[in-house]
């Protein structure tokens, strides 16, 4: 650790975080307000279940689109695919066809980056027919000025979703919280015991005494991170890697894997001074391969720290990890897809208390400016 602990940091990075719970419950709210006309923008376009359909989004809002993209496959979504902004704007022919007709939902916070304004254009130029979905957190952003009524549905969120610090938290897992109410259109007024569920399963990862024993982890001696997790968690496992990384302006290095994948190669970063952490599937099939990775992890290395997060208490006295953190009675994931999203509130919580140990001030970083709440340096070129 190099630099003096910030007695007063990442204020507004804080707020977001523990408004999580709340936002989703407006942002069910507004939607279930919306979701006739949702419907009627479906049915009128012939859109359903069976069209072709692309996740996008840039950074953060990329890993939520590979998030939801998995989880719209298991609710039987036949084609579905997450291809990031920053793919489409330079290399379209290797994702869409000039034949093809889509349905393209576009995460974003602000609404303002470079390249979810040229993907949209892009898209536009590549296909013989594009619908938006555009699911951002800020009412005035430029994609939301370029919309065209006839094909593209917005669908803006609270206003405190749109996060005021350079990370992204609350704006993140609303987002996608969004995005699975619309999975169902029919059926978003019924979903508030689900989201009241996902707001349950957060508290028990902001108990008090939780955060005090990741505020201990933080203080040891980390210079790297490994977070894993299976499906859906594999994206909810990319956003942990970089809330650790980004808040602490990269003096920690973080990577993400699955279970299974971490063995091919990538499990040569785990050293004595790496985290590492299991966001658990409660599938027990998926679970039998995960609890394998974990003994062989204990057996052949020793990370600092061992973190597991479960519903459930894990039935294996020989793992041990340094912290588990359980959510008893909560749903399963096949039951309330919702609780998906929640494990990402361990990475934004680490990831604060890792860049507070550090001197670093959550809320901005970066302190020469490398990287900003929005993208910068960014020229859209035409074809």
């Amino acid at each position: 650790m190099t630099n003096k602990p910030n007695q007063n940091p990442g204020l507004h990075t804080r707020r977001e975080i523990l408004q999580q719970g709340s936002m989703w419950l407006a942002t069910w709210e507004r939607l279930a307000a919306g979701a006739g006309a949702f419907q009627k923008f479906l049915s009128d376009r012939g859109l359903g279940k069976d069209s072709d359909i692309l996740f996008c989004g840039a950074g953060s809002s990329e890993f939520a689109a590979q998030t939801v993209a998995d989880i719209f496959c298991a609710a039987g979504y036949r084609h579905v695919r997450s291809v990031p902004t920053t793919d489409i704007v330079t290399d379209p022919s290797f994702y869409v066809h000039p034949d093809d007709t889509i349905l393209a939902f576009t995460f974003a916070r602000s609404g303002n980056s470079p390249e979810s304004a040229g993907a949209y254009r892009m898209l536009g130029r590549c296909c013989r027919k594009v619908y938006h979905v555009i699911i951002t957190c800020n009412k005035d952003g430029d994609m939301l000025r370029d919309a065209d009524p006839e094909r593209d549905f917005k669908c803006i969120l609270p206003d405190p979703t749109n996060d005021v610090s350079l990370v992204m938290t609350s704006s993140f897992s609303s987002m996608c919280m969004a995005a699975l109410l619309l999975s169902d259109p029919s059926g978003i007024a019924a979903k508030k015991p689900l989201i009241e569920e996902a707001g349950r399963f957060a508290d028990a990862l902001l108990a008090p005494d939780v955060q005090d024993r990741m505020k201990e982890i933080a203080s040891r001696r980390i210079s790297r991170v490994v977070v894993l997790g299976s499906g859906p968690l594999k994206g909810i496992a990319r956003e942990c890697h970089l809330k650790m990384q980004e808040m602490t302006n990269g003096e920690i290095i973080a990577k993400y894997d699955t279970f299974l994948g971490l063995r091919h190669g990538p499990k040569a970063i785990i050293d004595e001074e790496t985290m590492v952490v299991y966001l658990l599937s409660d599938d027990a099939f998926t679970r039998r391969y995960e609890i394998d990775l974990m003994r062989q992890v204990a057996l052949e290395h020793k990370p600092v720290a061992r973190i597991a997060v479960s519903k459930e208490p894990l039935q294996a006295d020989d793992l041990a990890p340094d912290l588990q953190i359980n959510a008893p009675g909560i749903s399963s994931f096949k039951e309330n897809p919702f609780t998906y999203i929640v494990p990402v509130i361990f990475g934004q919580t680490m990831g604060y208390h890792l860049a507070c140990e550090r001197g670093y001030d959550p809320d901005s970083p970066s302190r020469n400016g490398v990287i900003s709440r929005v993208v910068k340096g960014v020229t859209i070129y035409e074809p």
